[in-house]
């Protein structure tokens, strides 16, 4: 998704959660300082014609790992999931919340970290980007810009089906996710509207 389409829909983001958008750019900024790498163009080898399947952390993804095809795409904590499960995931999609030790680890075995800044996560960018030795793509919720990406989506899931999408997949596959979960806490059950709500964009309805 071209950035002039995304930016109604991040704007209206903002205005929902009180979410602040120089701090958005803020953090974009510090990220792009913290590394210049930029291995967009293996992503783009993984999605080109290609079956990608994105997998979110909801606990249904344990039952839907036989599931998987061809590329594989983690939306954060569920690429630990698949780590211990033996699965090393194509690339995680993160804004680090849930990383763990194991991203390191398999970074270095070639997964792609998808590293997202945003204006509540500077901290984690600071501490984590630099330990990412593998191949590494910034993204951010606001204009791009450099070697910083902004393919739309908000949440982890939904910006690796969106990243999927504008990279040339030939086919998604959407495990994990569970949008009607009406057990997380308030600002989690409104991330996981905005992500059905955003993902329709793209003609697919969760």
């Amino acid at each position: 998704m071209r950035f002039e389409d995304w930016e109604p829909h991040y704007l209206r983001i903002l205005d929902t959660f009180g979410f602040d958008r120089e701090g958005d750019e803020e953090a974009a900024e510090i990220a792009a300082v913290l590394t210049a790498q930029d291995d967009v163009a293996r992503l783009e080898e993984l999605c080109a014609g290609r079956t990608v399947t994105v997998c979110g952390n909801a606990p249904c993804l344990k039952d839907d790992l036989p599931c998987c095809e061809e590329t594989v795409f983690a939306a954060d904590a569920a690429a630990d999931l698949l780590w211990r499960a033996g699965i090393r995931p194509d690339a995680v999609f993160t804004d680090l919340d849930g990383a763990e030790e194991s991203f390191v680890a398999m970074n270095r075995e070639g997964t792609v970290m998808v590293v997202h800044a945003h204006g509540d996560n500077i901290p984690l960018v600071r501490r984590w980007v630099p330990m990412f030795e593998g191949p590494l793509v910034l993204t951010c919720q606001t204009r791009p810009f450099g070697h910083v990406h902004n393919w739309g989506g908000f949440t982890d899931g939904d910006r690796a089906v969106f990243a999927a999408d504008a990279l040339g997949a030939d086919k998604v596959v959407i495990l994990g996710f569970d949008l009607d979960d009406m057990s997380v806490p308030p600002m989690k059950r409104g991330k996981l509207l905005w992500a059905r709500a955003l993902l329709s964009l793209i003609g697919y309805d969760l």
